[in-house]
């Protein structure tokens, strides 16, 4: 009886160490919808961000919409339990004085229009961190997080 009362207590103690260190870690589901739409945002901004060499006057109605398309996927990031990676990663794409997606339509906005030269830097720069978001909504797995983990740090 006493070494039944032993097992049943280690199995007690396992299951509640295994518990305690998923909630700890816990990652957002899959979400098809984050999917779709940050695949949807990058052609969009990938897109517009090829125009940054003509005046920026000329697309400010559609820089503006894609910027409002992102606040409200960042809206939506942020009321999903367990989604503080992607919605960090939303926030820092999102900021005008980061130099990523919103600082560029900034910088864009303020110049006027952009070198060729500035446009390529800048236009990969986002694209990869999109891509590193892409990767982690699909995956979900401890590679991804840790490389945009990595990419949140070096920017914030």
């Amino acid at each position: 009886m006493k070494h039944l009362k032993l097992k049943s207590l280690a199995l007690l103690i396992t299951v509640s160490f295994a518990i305690s260190s998923c909630t700890s870690t816990r990652t957002a589901l899959f979400d098809q919808y984050s999917y779709e739409k940050t695949i949807e945002l990058k052609v969009e901004a990938t897109k517009l961000m090829s125009k940054a060499t003509t005046p920026y006057n000329s697309h400010k109605e559609e820089v503006e919409t894609l910027l409002l398309n992102i606040e409200k996927l960042v809206e939506y990031e942020k009321n999903k339990p367990n989604n503080e990676i992607t919605f960090e990663m939303w926030k820092v794409l999102n900021d005008k004085e980061k130099n990523l997606l919103s600082a560029f339509f900034k910088r864009w906005e303020t110049k006027g229009t952009l070198s060729p030269v500035f446009l390529d830097a800048s236009k990969k720069q986002v694209l990869d961190a999109l891509d590193l978001l892409i990767q982690y909504e699909s995956k979900k797995d401890n590679e991804s997080r840790d490389a945009l983990l990595e990419l949140i740090n070096l920017n914030t």
